[in-house]
């Protein structure tokens, strides 16, 4: 029997670089999978619909929330995101390890509701590494990138809440130091001892 996985959850200010780690992540880690939250923004270019993240209404995710059906929510940027409690339990049930791939607010409220989850936050290596991230990106206009630079800060300052700390300055290197800690975790003894249980009552027989 496979033990329960792991849930973590990853944060950073927009244009650290996140999502694209945790998408190289769950492609080269057959044990991960990262939760497509809800939301009432609205759809990008190029994103799909149930894949990036499930988009509806305003009305749809009220009801939601209401039905106490998120693991985690909230605002950000005018906009609502939500984890569904449902999937990531059935999930974890399976073994897999999940990413939660939310703000400093949603964070805290899964370590409210899950202790055990782990905390990941991703830096960016200067403040003008950022700025021309997010100027690179093209997807936001001048006055969203200033307000995104100017509430940088204080979302940088909640990584001390997290329990591992990544700066991507270069990206092949914070993918690797990225592995490292999911594969670590996957290590754990109590893991270990479930995961290989015929082997170890083998060895010691």
């Amino acid at each position: 029997m496979s033990s329960r996985g792991t849930l973590f959850t990853v944060s950073a200010p927009s244009g650290a670089g996140k999502t694209s780690l945790v998408k190289a992540l769950a492609d080269t880690l057959s044990r991960v999978r990262v939760s497509v939250s809800h939301t009432t923004r609205a759809i990008r270019p190029g994103e799909v619909d149930g894949t990036n993240y499930h988009f509806v209404s305003r009305k749809h995710f009220v009801d939601m929330l209401e039905q106490g059906q998120f693991l985690e929510q909230a605002e950000v940027f005018g906009n609502h995101y939500g984890t569904s409690k449902a999937w990531v339990d059935d999930t974890l049930a399976q073994g897999l390890d999940v990413i939660l791939e939310i703000d400093w607010q949603g964070a805290q409220q899964v370590r409210r509701q899950c202790p055990e989850a782990i905390g990941v936050f991703i830096l960016p290596p200067s403040r003008q590494a950022l700025r021309q991230r997010l100027t690179g990106r093209g997807q936001d206009d001048a006055a969203i990138i200033e307000r995104r630079m100017r509430e940088a800060s204080a979302e940088m300052s909640h990584y001390v809440e997290s329990d591992y700390l990544i700066v991507n300055d270069d990206f092949d290197t914070a993918l690797a130091e990225f592995q490292a800690l999911i594969t670590a975790h996957s290590l754990r003894l109590d893991r270990q001892q479930q995961n290989r249980q015929q082997l170890l009552m083998e060895l010691l027989s």
